[in-house]
């Protein structure tokens, strides 16, 4: 299975990254094909809503950033796990323009499957992500929730929470 994460967190060793790792290995030793993209570190630019690529030149964006990279993945991935942080009870910035762009193509056809990994400072902090990640990727996509997996204050970094995505990444 070919497998896209999109980790929108800053924190390249954080408690995302993390979480990532490890459900990265666990599904790379299943055979699993993982690319992770940090696009918190990548240039990309949120959506202007030009409609270029509904009435231009259909499925193609007319920015020109690092999008430019992530789109073949995402639109050959089989699965496509969001990663973030929750700073303010909601996704990333980095990681919301990255989803929002995803308009250029609408829904990635050969996807079936997507997860959310989220981690924070207090268990409080989830609902806004995850009523958002249901209702415009799940239900929207039409795909299956594979899981969702969140990790606060002491959880972050723990080995059990580490295991827990690797033993997820290995399920698959």
């Amino acid at each position: 299975m070919n497998i896209t994460v999109l980790n929108g967190s800053p924190h390249l060793d954080g408690p995302t990254s993390d979480m990532v790792s490890a459900f990265a290995e666990g599904a790379g030793e299943k055979g699993h094909q993982v690319t992770v993209f940090n696009v918190a570190h990548m240039n990309i630019r949120g959506c202007m809503a030009c409609e270029y690529c509904r009435k231009t030149e259909k499925g193609v964006c007319c920015q020109k950033d690092d999008m430019q990279k992530i789109y073949p993945a995402l639109l050959e991935s089989d699965m496509i796990v969001f990663a973030s942080p929750i700073y303010y009870f909601t996704l990333s910035a980095q990681l919301q323009a990255a989803i929002h762009r995803t308009y250029s193509f609408d829904i990635p056809e050969r996807c079936r499957k997507v997860a959310l990994i989220m981690s924070s400072g207090s268990k409080y902090v989830y609902g806004a992500a995850i009523t958002e990640y249901f209702q415009s990727i799940v239900e929207y996509w039409g795909v299956e929730n594979a899981g969702i997996f969140t990790a606060n204050g002491k959880q972050n970094k723990s080995p059990e929470k580490h295991r827990e995505l690797y033993e997820f990444g290995r399920s698959l």
